[in-house]
């Protein structure tokens, strides 16, 4: 090889040195261009990421509390249903139209048993409907909550009356012997009864057998008359 063709050889080698540095260099200097604006990118798509989540999270939080809100509302609704299923329950208690028990007094009442002197009235001497009426009306006194005569249920629409021979009460036919039974307090029931000189002793004056004992649990049936209103309307009050 002659010194022109070696001369070539060095100068070619060299301009592939020269180029191949070159490259490098540019390489060196991009990447860390390119390394720094994926770095930027991802940090502004992680910086969008995090405010769609806070977003997302205020958003929950309002549906959050709306449902608490309808919670709370459905809760005093249910509390302002309970009293006043409690009252509607006390009304038909007052009205008479349930079955009730609790403790209370039996009064039981008969026809005088002696027989009747000469010239002796003998009507003085039986069970009248004034007679059961002085014992409801002493009961009602002493703080009766329920009363039954017989099986029926006292209302306010209850008629206590002769007919007769007979005694009707809500119409239906009753004969001695006659049983009260009254639900309330015995302690203050019984004595209203048996006060010296009250409706017992009256009673007894005319040979009228009446007993009173005192029950635990009585049970009184419901009234089973009609509850129907013509004329009676409730009265509408002005706003």
């Amino acid at each position: 090889m002659n010194s022109l063709t070696k001369r070539g050889s060095h100068a070619a080698l060299t301009i592939i040195f020269l180029l191949f540095g070159f490259m490098l260099a540019i390489q060196f200097r991009v990447r860390p261009s390119i390394d720094a604006n994926v770095y930027h990118q991802r940090a502004e798509e992680l910086s969008l990421l995090l405010e769609m989540t806070e977003q997302e999270r205020d958003k929950l939080r309002e549906e959050v509390q709306v449902l608490r809100d309808r919670v709370a509302e459905f809760m005093a609704g249910q509390s302002d249903i309970k009293a006043l299923q409690e009252e509607l329950v006390k009304a038909r208690i007052l009205a008479g139209l349930v079955e009730v028990k609790g403790p209370g007094v039996v009064v039981e009442m008969n026809d005088a048993q002696d027989s009747v002197g000469a010239g002796q009235d003998p009507n003085l001497f039986i069970i009248h409907d004034t007679d059961i009426l002085a014992v409801v009306n002493e009961l009602c006194a002493g703080g009766a909550e329920a009363i039954s005569i017989n099986g029926q249920r006292i209302v306010a629409r209850t008629e206590i009356r002769c007919v007769g021979p007979v005694i009707t009460v809500n119409g239906t036919r009753i004969a001695p012997p006659i049983k009260i039974q009254a639900i309330g307090d015995p302690n203050v029931l019984e004595p209203a009864l048996k006060m010296r000189g009250g409706v017992v002793d009256n009673l007894k004056l005319w040979g009228i057998e009446v007993k009173i004992r005192v029950e635990e649990e009585l049970i009184l049936p419901a009234y089973s008359g009609s509850v129907s209103f013509k004329f009676a309307k409730p009265v509408e009050k002005e706003e």
